[in-house]
């Protein structure tokens, strides 16, 4: 590979995450000759290779928390998890929190220090979906572990669950409207909980396909967005829709969301089927007419979410590419129109209002009406699927995919 001329790395280590066991490296690169690359060294069984192929030593099995050291000049730096998915990262100002299938981790920037939460701290679950703020406090939503908020000061996290309320053990994502008002996506539909009383169960509402009516296409609901007028927008897998005044309004691929198949089964990355995997994937592709598609195309399925500050609506599907809702009528752009992949997993909206798109083949954004051109591997990135993004104040760009998380400092003028 051409990148491997053009990567100087340094080593260091974060804390915890290869093969399940505590431990998260970080690699520092910037672009000039590797004269000076790092001697080859025996990594762990199952860990993937860093940038410009250098190798690294085993990490301490049981280190949780402690501290990396980072080079500051560098161009990026590279934190490795190991066989895990990063899915969310949140930007509390000097602190960033990155989640991922193994727990989530607490990394000071002013001092370099680190800590790792899981389910031997107080979690009920490793694998994380959501991490934000919620009543003030870190909050996680976590693969069957429910809802958990953190006393940063003791702590002791505080879990909800199926007996406070959560319609699944699920959590997917959670916003926090401007009535105050608390939403929660879960695989079993979504949560509002009304004025954000978390611990009063009366003011605890569960919306289903069933009791909705059909209003909520899917139970299976991946994400969450406020409207400029209110309204809360929810992803699902059967398409979108939109909670107003008490009603609710849907659109799948039928009313305009997501590319057709036509458009974009040229440019399908993954050939593997899901309605071959399970059950449920099968059920679906019957019920919206996809029974002859047999690569990870689904038009309806939404997995990212967000709203501009024009109140467009943006949806990320998966294989149909990404939609935008004017309030009139859906328009979705392909690999065609510069997207640089059709799954588009993850979707940010930074401090300055820019949209930034990750796809299954690198990272753009949308400015002057069309995409940028695609940031990739070569770019810094960790690797080209992305899953997860943070910006920070200072413009620096914290972006999660498969294995690790890539840190970009923004370019000195």
């Amino acid at each position: 590979m051409a990148r491997e001329n053009k990567v100087h790395i340094k080593d260091s280590w974060l804390a915890a995450m290869v093969l399940g066991v505590a431990g998260l490296w970080a690699v520092s690169g910037v672009a000039h000759a590797a004269e000076n690359a790092a001697a080859p060294l025996r990594m762990p069984a199952g860990s993937a290779s860093a940038p410009g192929g250098a190798n690294h030593p085993a990490l301490p099995q049981q280190e949780r928390e402690g501290k990396v050291t980072v080079d500051p000049a560098a161009k990026f730096t590279h934190f490795r998890v190991g066989n895990k998915n990063v899915k969310s990262i949140y930007n509390d100002g000097k602190v960033v929190w990155v989640g991922t299938s193994g727990g989530v981790v607490r990394y000071d920037t002013r001092d370099d220090s680190f800590k790792l939460y899981d389910a031997r701290n107080g979690l009920l679950s490793n694998g994380m979906f959501f991490v934000g703020k919620v009543k003030g406090q870190l909050a996680v939503g976590t693969y069957g572990g429910g809802l958990s908020l953190l006393d940063e000061k003791s702590g002791k996290w505080k879990n909800y669950n199926i007996p406070e309320g959560l319609g699944d053990a699920f959590v997917y994502d959670v916003i926090t409207a401007k009535n105050g008002d608390i939403w929660i996506a879960t695989w079993s539909g979504a949560n509002r909980v009304r004025g954000g009383d978390l611990d009063n169960r009366s003011k605890w509402d569960i919306y289903t396909v069933e009791n909705t009516k059909g209003g909520l296409p899917n139970d299976w609901v991946y994400g969450l967005a406020e409207g400029k007028n209110g309204d809360i927008w929810l992803a699902t897998e059967g398409g979108m829709a939109r909670f107003a005044n008490n009603r609710w309004e849907n659109w799948n691929h039928a009313k305009g969301l997501g590319a057709p198949y036509e458009k974009v089964k040229g440019d399908i990355a993954f050939k593997n089927d899901p309605g071959k995997q399970s059950v449920h994937h099968a059920k679906q592709k019957q019920e919206m007419g996809l029974q002859n598609v047999d690569v990870a195309y689904n038009p309806n399925y939404v997995v990212s979410l967000e709203v501009d500050r024009q109140g467009d609506i943006w949806a990320g599907t998966w294989g149909g590419g990404l939609s935008r809702f004017n309030g009139k009528r859906w328009v979705s752009y392909t690999t065609a129109d510069g997207l640089p992949g059709n799954h588009v997993f993850m979707l940010h909206l930074d401090g300055k209002g820019q949209l930034w798109v990750g796809t299954n083949n690198g990272l753009t954004r949308w400015q002057d009406g069309k995409f940028t051109k695609a940031m990739t591997m070569a770019d810094g990135l960790f690797a080209n699927n992305i899953f997860a993004m943070a910006t920070g104040a200072d413009g620096s760009l914290w972006i999660g995919s498969f294995g690790g998380v890539a840190h970009l400092r923004p370019t000195k003028q």
